[in-house]
């Protein structure tokens, strides 16, 4: 496809989101914004989070991981799919028992202002790089197979990428996202499924040939036992991916915003079970894709891409997908389900930290109701602006695989979540608020200097995403130590 063709597709299909918003933002209120009014169907939100939650991380990045890991991420989903029962059964009853907008007022009626506003802080981070990341990594396919040949620069890519999701998500929020996300979430699974089966094709296989292929056996491997120094030992890769769920899903206000607008309790759990049932299928799927990425670049002596001098395995579907010898309609597919997959997480980020901002840090809720709205708006331009900026930023310090960068940062901004929560929920201790910040920053700190310390010093042992636990565990002791004696 040339450049041109691919933009005229974008542009198509963020016509389709844009007619979407005009339908659901009619209303233009912030209970629709921040909560779609509680009316949401259960089963809408759990197609649309599939989209969310996997994202052009995983539909670019997952599979270009394969190469250097195999099937070992598979280890961290089977770790999901027990975090995302701890968020069903857990997190959800004492999320709808409050009737919060924002998950961390939960901090401030357990704990106090200082907690409520450090949870929050920490999330704000967190989504702003998690978003990044993600923009980011569909910037740079645009950039590299459109926008370059226009002589765009890259920070107009990017600001053209926010500005698309500003429009369809500036009236009704995560009203217009549950709707947007489903036919987002639509897109990305079709365009999976037909390039496996165009793939395979292309190879003259058909999927039993394929699973059966031996070059399938390069790359298959799944479980890791061999040494629990290595990163990616079973132990380490499940509890890590179970702590990254909780904290990434049920401590994150992007994920939940979606689950609180559900009529009841009772759907918003069938929600998360249905959710994370599909989402392990299509994860493997995910990886399926990048063996057969690696097997058709090799018979067909593709490279694999580079960006600024630097080898990008993340690029390698693209290239196939639009300048490998295959149809038009895999570019075509690749394309919507590229472009699906970044929007659906993009879109929910950038509603979410303009709720998280509105209500954590400037008490929209608290405000004259004639003010709200306007402040609402002017808050997400703010935010746009903010990512634009990061984005930017991303281009010129990352330096390899978008999905293990973004896991590795939620191993420090995560883990004063996960330890305030954990403490608020299994502990009846209150604490002295106002060193909450002390400890949170404490934790991330000692957690960093603990992930830069190299193998040789551990006698081998790699740290990988249980330094999300770690981090936890640090902030969990911090809190002990500033507690004090419940007056209940």
């Amino acid at each position: 496809m040339t450049a041109t063709q691919i933009l005229f597709l974008i542009a198509a299909y963020f016509c389709v989101l844009i007619l979407i918003s005009y339908f659901t933002g009619k209303e233009d209120s912030n209970d629709a914004f921040f909560k779609a009014n509680k009316s949401a169907p259960w089963y809408l939100v759990a197609f649309g989070m599939i989209g969310a939650s996997l994202s052009g991380v995983t539909f670019i990045s997952v599979p270009g991981w394969v190469a250097g890991s195999q099937f070992s991420y598979m280890q961290v989903v089977f770790g999901y799919l027990v975090g995302y029962l701890v968020i069903a059964y857990v997190l959800m009853p004492i999320y709808y028992k409050m009737n919060v907008t924002s998950i961390y007022q939960y901090l401030e009626n357990r704990f106090g202002v200082v907690s409520y506003k450090t949870g929050a802080f920490f999330f704000f981070i967190s989504r702003v790089l998690g978003a990044a990341f993600r923009l980011y990594l569909i910037a740079i396919v645009l950039q590299k197979f459109v926008f370059d040949d226009f002589g765009i620069p890259f920070v107009v890519t990017v600001s053209i990428s926010i500005l698309l999701i500003w429009l369809y998500t500036f009236k009704g929020g995560i009203k217009t996202i549950i709707w947007t996300d489903t036919l987002q979430t639509l897109f990305m699974l079709t365009a999976l499924v037909v390039a496996v089966y165009l793939i395979t094709d292309k190879l003259n296989w058909s999927f039993a040939d394929f699973f059966a292929s031996e070059e399938l056996t390069k790359y298959n491997k799944i479980m890791f036992t061999d040494s629990i120094l290595a990163k990616n030992h079973f132990i380490k890769s499940f509890l890590g991916g179970m702590f990254i769920a909780i904290c990434m899903t049920g401590l994150d206000q992007d994920m939940m915003q979606k689950n609180l607008s559900c009529k009841s309790l009772k759907d918003a759990q069938k929600n998360m079970l249905s959710f994370a049932s599909v989402l392990i299928v299509v994860n493997f799927m995910f990886l399926l894709l990048g063996a057969l990425l690696f097997i058709y670049a090799e018979k067909n002596q593709i490279a694999i891409p580079t960006l600024d001098g630097k080898v990008k395995t993340d690029l390698l579907f693209p290239e196939i997908a639009l300048n490998g010898g295959l149809s038009i309609t895999l570019a075509i597919f690749f394309l919507l389900g590229l472009i699906a997959a970044a929007y659906s997480s993009a879109d929910s980020a950038l509603t979410s930290l303009t709720t998280s901002f509105c209500v954590d840090f400037l008490g929209i809720e608290k405000r004259e109701k004639h003010v709200q709205k306007g402040l609402r708006k002017r808050v997400h331009i703010l935010m746009s602006v903010l990512l634009i900026i990061v984005i930017v930023i991303f281009k010129y310090v990352l330096d390899s695989n978008v999905i293990d960068n973004l896991l590795k940062v939620a191993g420090y901004t995560y883990g004063p979540l996960l330890g305030l929560f954990a403490f608020g929920i299994f502990t009846k201790y209150t604490i002295k608020d106002n060193y909450v910040w002390l400890v949170a920053l404490l934790s991330v700190l000692i957690s960093f200097i603990i992930g830069t310390i190299p193998a040789e010093r551990l006698g081998g042992y790699v740290i990988g995403y249980e330094l999300l636990i770690i981090n936890g565990i640090l902030t969990f002791i911090g809190l002990l130590l500033i507690s004090k004696k419940s007056k209940a």
